[in-house]
């Protein structure tokens, strides 16, 4: 190992035992991991270094590694007299080892009161999915707002700190063709769009992006959709050629020669290209209409696969499982299509293993319910996991399609998350949106002072949660809401407490009502898609629409069910069952932020308002459940008792809508949705910068839900 010695003179002032030292960091060089773990402990201590006291003392920090006592991605410190060492089972592990010193000193604790101390790894691969702007999935001014955030790598130089800190350790970058945005193919020069000098700057992002999360410990994987080709090498070539207003998602799959090969020559040059470049993953549609499974698993062998076969290097594989068991691109599953996809993936030789089989869990809302009730399509079956696989580990992919705006953090959510599906088979997960990107803040007012710059640095508590509860979920609330006091000062800890309580009215809600894409429910908005449209959802919705988990009894089964006489076993949750753990919860988190003066950081006055927005729109969800089973029961049974209560709650739901608007009206600007770019009648949608999402927008419709209950009628009375 070759050691360098660095002295770094610092001020390591931490009340009341303020002191300066200079502190020796002894490491090996030649490690970026390394060097970059220095650069985090040199910042951490110089801004702690707030001291009048003068006294001089030295300190030795040595970083190595021991792969022979220590697990991957794991890290002991050890301290004894006036030296630390850090120890890692790998370079992740070091820096997590250095990282979790760092904490340590942000948490007021000076060098010589750090304790021994150890951490590892609960699941190895976890993962940020990251849906680039350009050539983008989505469509509409959601996405292509961040343009020019993505493009700067500041932005992801922090973003990447973000996710080192928080032990993520796999960046998913995903968009429908991202090869001629990072080569000009030797064979087809015609497929790339840019002239050398913007092909240059292309390319110089992508090796940037590259470098800073290979230094952070992190892998990088590019992710597409398929069939796809440039513009430019479909009209040189004239293949894939659709109605440019049609949808081209859901195109018809064209398979021709020159497409195999220019996919599968793009694949190797990519690969040559980016040393850097961890690997690759590839998604069974959606241009891949008309095809069989087995046509579209033999397509990537002759094409993707076989491009990183011809790589000079062995490259990672995210395998995503195959969406569609027809020849559609809609969503089904069967066990045939399993069998054919593990085959397939249990014969590949030739990539850096595990593969990483990725699986939507509860499709595309995984923030509803900790149970597996269907993955994209349908039901999953067995295949994956009898017998349990040996070349690849599933990863659970856990999208969030259900809360961009308001803050969110339920960490008990995530520890039973794991707890309840990480079986031996299981590698990880991904957390991610394909409806929003975390870059530019488009939400806050640009009137109001606040101490973040990007839209992921707003909902840190988010990506702290995922992130340190994947690498350890014993990770105790203790680190959580040191993080606040960190941030906001003393008093402030109760704010994990209260997000735990306010911010898992969204989960609730996914788990009473039911759904599948990504635009069938959008839960911060108590919206859902009606038919071709996203629409608030109405009265009338919320009591017919089936649970999503069947723990849950919908509003039409719990009044049809009482009025018959019958009962529910003591496991089912009813509605006025969950309108009381609602009501509970929200008012207990309100009473929690209660006491937070806003004389602190203005950045705390937002944690306190999506904390009250939150609970407020619990509170809503409450009375709306109950004036549901009332107005369910007077359409059925008549009564005017019934209705008269009906109208009660919902009036006193409107109330609580309207909190909530005050809360967030002046704090967040009408924000664009991808949902309201959705494309209708098989066309692209054209957009509308008019047509925005705020609470304030939707309250005729909240409204309206009282004129339902005002003009309902028996339907049957006895």
């Amino acid at each position: 190992m070759k050691n360098i010695l660095i002295l770094i003179s610092l001020w390591i002032g931490i009340c009341p035992s303020a002191f300066s030292q200079r502190v020796n960091m002894i490491y090996d060089h030649s490690l970026p991991q390394a060097e970059y773990a220095v650069r985090m402990l040199e910042k951490t201590f110089q801004k702690q270094g707030q001291s009048s006291r003068k006294e001089a003392s030295e300190y030795v920090i040595r970083l190595s590694l021991n792969a022979t006592a220590i697990r991957k991605e794991a890290y002991s410190i050890q301290h004894a007299g006036n030296q630390i060492t850090i120890e890692g089972g790998d370079e992740r592990g070091l820096l997590y080892g250095c990282l979790s010193l760092c904490d340590e000193v942000k948490n007021g604790v000076s060098l010589q009161k750090i304790r021994a101390s150890h951490d590892q790894t609960n699941l190895p691969f976890r993962a940020i999915k990251f849906n680039l702007p350009w050539d983008a999935y989505r469509e509409g001014e959601a996405m292509s707002l961040h343009q020019e955030t993505c493009r700067d790598l500041r932005f992801w130089e922090a973003f990447l700190d973000m996710m080192a800190q928080n032990r993520f350790n796999a960046l998913t970058l995903w968009n429908l063709h991202p090869f001629p945005y990072m080569i000009r193919p030797t064979n087809f020069p015609e497929a790339s769009p840019f002239p050398e000098a913007e092909l240059a700057g292309w390319q110089a992002l992508y090796r940037g992006i590259f470098r800073l999360a290979k230094e952070r410990g992190i892998d990088t994987y590019l992710v597409n959709w398929n069939i796809f080709v440039s513009p430019e090498f479909a009209k040189a070539h004239n293949v894939a050629i659709s109605d440019p207003q049609k949808r081209i998602h859901y195109g018809a799959a064209d398979t021709s020669e020159i497409i195999r090969r220019y996919t599968r020559e793009c694949v190797t040059q990519v690969l040559n290209e980016y040393p850097d470049l961890s690997g690759l993953g590839f998604t069974h549609g959606e241009a891949m209409v008309g095809m069989t499974p087995q046509q579209r698993q033999d397509w990537f062998g002759e094409t993707i696969l076989e491009g990183m076969r011809r790589a000079n290097r062995k490259a990672k594989l995210i395998h995503r499982v195959p969406l569609e068991a027809g020849t559609n691109v809609g969503g089904s599953t069967s066990v045939s299509t399993e069998q054919l996809t593990r085959k397939a993936m249990e014969q590949l030789d030739f990539v850096e293993g595990p593969i990483w089989a990725e699986i939507k869990f509860n499709w595309s809302h995984g923030h509803s319910s900790t149970r597996l009730i269907k993955v994209h399509g349908g039901k999953l079956n067995d295949t994956y996991f009898k017998p349990q696989p040996t070349n690849y580990k599933i990863a659970w992919m856990v999208r969030n399609e259900d809360f961009f705006c308001l803050r969110w953090g339920v960490p008990d959510f995530i520890r039973q998350h794991i707890a309840t599906n990480t079986q031996p088979y299981v590698g990880g997960y991904f957390v991610g949106s394909e409806g929003y990107i975390p870059a530019k803040d488009y939400f806050t007012k640009a009137d109001q002072a606040h101490d973040w710059q990007y839209a992921f640095e707003r909902q840190w508590l988010f990506y702290q949660l995922w992130g340190r509860l994947l690498y350890n979920p014993a990770t105790s609330d203790g680190v959580f809401k040191a993080e606040f006091v960190r941030r906001y000062g003393k008093g402030t800890e109760g704010l994990l407490e209260a997000y735990a309580l306010a911010s898992s009215t969204p989960l609730r809600l996914a788990s009473a009502f039911d759904f599948t894409w990504d635009f069938s429910l959008y839960s911060e908005g108590f919206m859902a898609m009606n038919q071709k449209s996203m629409a608030y959802i109405s009265i009338d919705r919320q009591i017919s629409q089936a649970p999503a988990d069947a723990n849950y009894v919908s509003v039409a089964e719990y009044v049809k069910t009482l009025s018959a006489g019958g009962s529910f076993a003591k496991s089912r949750i009813t509605p006025l069952m969950l309108s009381q753990v609602l009501e509970r919860d929200c008012q207990k988190a309100l009473d929690l932020v209660k006491s937070l003066k806003s004389t602190g950081p203005n950045s705390l006055r937002y944690e306190v308002a999506d904390v009250q927005a939150w609970a407020n729109l619990g509170l809503y969800y409450a009375q709306k459940l109950r004036g549901a089973v009332a107005l369910q029961t007077y359409r059925l049974t008549g009564g005017e008792a019934n209705k008269t209560k009906a109208i009660s709650c919902l009036e006193k739901a409107l109330h609580f809508w309207d909190e909530v608007v005050t809360i967030t009206r002046p704090l967040y600007n009408d924000m664009p949705l991808a949902a309201y770019s959705y494309p209708h009648d098989g066309k692209r949608a054209v957009p509308d910068p008019t047509h925005l999402f705020h609470w304030e927008k939707l309250r005729p419709a909240v409204a309206n839900d009282i004129e339902i209950a005002r003009n309902a009628l028996v339907s049957y009375a006895k």
